[in-house]
């Protein structure tokens, strides 16, 4: 083969694979109806691990925060935000950190974003060396995450939602799943009535040994019913529990028929009746990452499944934007954070990978 004809085939050979590789990517996303997108929110950053992702829809647009730094738990961990146009994502930002003084910093964890009906748009997050001792803190913002309020740390004994978005209830009142762990693994509820400036909970809802869990995401059901799902350890289950009092009494943790792998879980009450979970479904593990859907919030049926490869994608945060698609983010690999929509008109039952 001549030169030249060589260097056709090469090039011929190039361009096939270049074809092949977008028509792969394609079928991925093809592979299931319901995944309408699949993205970054960046590429590089100034933070090597980042983990603890939220998303929320503010002004019109889409605005995501997370943790970010050396490493979680490290003192330089801040919390990182970006904000999409309508086009694409803007570079991250940081917004807050844990300096204490010249000389002391503390690592920030667990950001969560809410935005108010007509209201601010809020950000609670975690300051301290470590969970059982870190404290709640909380910043606003008026222009759709532009710029923020100067941080407030909340009463002693509040953290605020500890991992998952809060729920605006009929009367007013931001119901907010927290936990704490320096008395073991400890499920409790808080509420304010006047966006933060005063406090509510109630005792735990768990003993922390027989069931220990954490983290819980809150599910709004008809006639004012309201249910919890937690992520568990050792249990290696899901628990959940339910309120018929606006979520100032519960019934007592139990496991669900769900696994949990000792990792963050999220749910969100669609507007059509039914409910969405994005959860690891293994026992072991932070792979796959999949998706579920219910009708009574007991009940649930897989519909996709967002990642199955080796690695962890996990601490998955999910939304329903006003065009009734779902925005979940997560953590990808520990170095970046992925943004799926789906389209849960177009949830096809199936089987979940174990």
């Amino acid at each position: 083969m001549s030169n030249w004809n060589l260097k056709m085939f090469v090039l011929l050979l190039c361009s096939a694979s270049c074809v092949l590789v977008v028509n792969l990517d394609n079928l991925q996303a093809k592979e299931n109806p319901a995944i309408v997108k699949k993205e970054f929110i960046f590429e590089r950053a100034p933070f090597s691990s980042c983990h603890a992702s939220t998303i929320a829809v503010s002004q019109g647009h889409l605005v995501a925060a997370w943790f970010g730094g050396d490493q979680e738990g490290a003192k330089n961990v801040g919390i990182w935000l970006s904000r999409h146009d309508g086009k694409q994502w803007h570079a991250p930002v940081e917004v807050v950190n844990g300096v204490q003084s010249e000389t002391v910093r503390y690592p920030c964890w667990n950001p969560v974003l809410f935005q108010v009906a007509g209201g601010p748009l809020l950000l609670f997050y975690k300051v301290g060396p470590k969970p059982s001792s870190w404290w709640g803190m909380l910043v606003t913002s008026n222009d759709g995450g532009r710029s923020w309020s100067q941080p407030k740390r909340l009463p002693t004994g509040i953290l605020g939602p500890v991992k998952d978005k809060p729920v605006m209830l009929a009367d007013n009142r931001l119901l907010c799943g927290s936990s704490s762990e320096e008395h073991g693994w400890q499920v409790h509820m808080e509420w304010t009535d006047d966006l933060g400036k005063h406090w509510h909970r109630t005792p735990p809802l768990n003993d922390g040994k027989k069931i220990a869990a954490i983290q819980p995401t809150i599910l709004c059901h008809p006639n004012g019913r309201i249910q919890i799902l937690c992520r568990t350890r050792r249990l290696h289950k899901i628990a959940t529990a339910w309120s018929d009092d606006g979520g100032k009494s519960w019934t007592a943790l139990e496991p669900t028929s769900l696994p949990n792998p000792n990792s963050g879980i999220d749910a969100v009450a669609l507007r059509d009746g039914r409910f969405v979970l994005v959860y690891n479904h293994t026992t072991r593990g932070r792979s796959p990452l999949n998706v579920a859907v219910s009708k009574d919030g007991k009940t649930w049926q897989a519909v996709a499944v967002l990642e199955d490869e080796p690695g962890e994608y996990s601490y998955p945060a999910v939304i329903q934007s006003d065009d009734g698609l779902l925005h979940v983010t997560y953590t990808w690999r520990r170095r970046r954070i992925r943004h799926v929509v789906l389209d849960p008109t177009k949830f096809q039952l199936q089987q979940p990978k174990r």
